[in-house]
């Protein structure tokens, strides 16, 4: 039994790629150093979003699949989706499924989340994550990888975009979970309001404690009332390489 897990696991890696110990239940991801891997963003997001609830949950932009597995360890919604545009990303997300053994209970699709109506039934979804392109355009410098590119740079979509396919997605009630980058936090909190999504929770991320925030944590429900709770800072380092234990904690050291 040993030996043929062991075979099924040299089918699913390619050349190139590599397996991520993910902390959690044993689970494991396959990345693509040349094309993106996951960053600290998807982690800490997955942290914020843990105490989601409901049946059905989609994560909008999925890449190669960090979030849904994360949320099928952290939560006990029993079916999750990941909807990504890139195939080959799609791909590798579904190889990570089978490598957990987890076909069942998360389903990868492959398609443009500007038409992601087309593929979910309106109003059918209870949470919908995101970790977006944080960079506008052709703002910021643009990598020679496509895939790279594409994760970082708004080239398929925009934030109203997400936002209003979101909303379109969610039940009323639902809640939208994103990180994102505090420059644009005018304008993500204008869009959301716009989207008939209220922002109910945000939380700023530190690298140090005496530097400025580098992301933000947000959570929105569509159809909700207006009142937003700030939550105490997010400090990542006590020290150069030294997490703080909130940070252990969020990763399951």
């Amino acid at each position: 039994m040993i030996k043929d897990k062991f075979m099924e696991e040299d089918q699913l890696i390619r050349p190139g790629e590599r397996v991520d110990d993910l902390q959690r239940n044993g689970y494991r991801i396959i990345q693509d150093p040349g094309r993106f891997c996951f960053g600290m963003d998807a982690v800490l997001l997955a942290g914020f979003a843990g105490d989601a609830r409901g049946e059905r949950l989609l994560d909008i932009g999925t890449g190669t699949g960090i979030l849904p597995l994360l949320m099928e360890a952290r939560t006990a919604i029993p079916h999750l989706w990941g909807l990504e545009i890139q195939k080959e990303s799609a791909e590798m997300a579904e190889r990570s499924i089978k490598l957990n053994g987890l076909e069942e209970k998360i389903e990868i699709i492959t398609g443009d989340i500007r038409e992601a109506d087309r593929l979910f039934e309106t109003a059918s979804f209870d949470v919908i994550t995101c970790n977006p392109p944080y960079m506008i355009g052709q703002h910021g410098l643009q990598n020679a990888s496509e895939a790279k590119t594409i994760a970082r740079h708004e080239v398929c979509c925009t934030f109203r975009d997400i936002a209003e396919m979101a909303a379109k997605l969610l039940r009323p009630g639902g809640h939208f979970y994103l990180v994102h980058r505090p420059f644009r936090l005018s304008e993500i909190l204008v869009t959301l309001t716009d989207s008939r999504l209220e922002p109910k929770r945000m939380q700023l991320v530190y690298p140090f404690v005496d530097k400025e925030p580098n992301m933000v944590l947000i959570e929105a429900v569509r159809g909700g009332k207006s009142r937003m709770r700030v939550e105490k800072p997010l400090i990542v380092y006590l020290s150069p390489g030294v997490y703080a234990p909130e940070i252990c904690d969020i990763y399951g050291y």
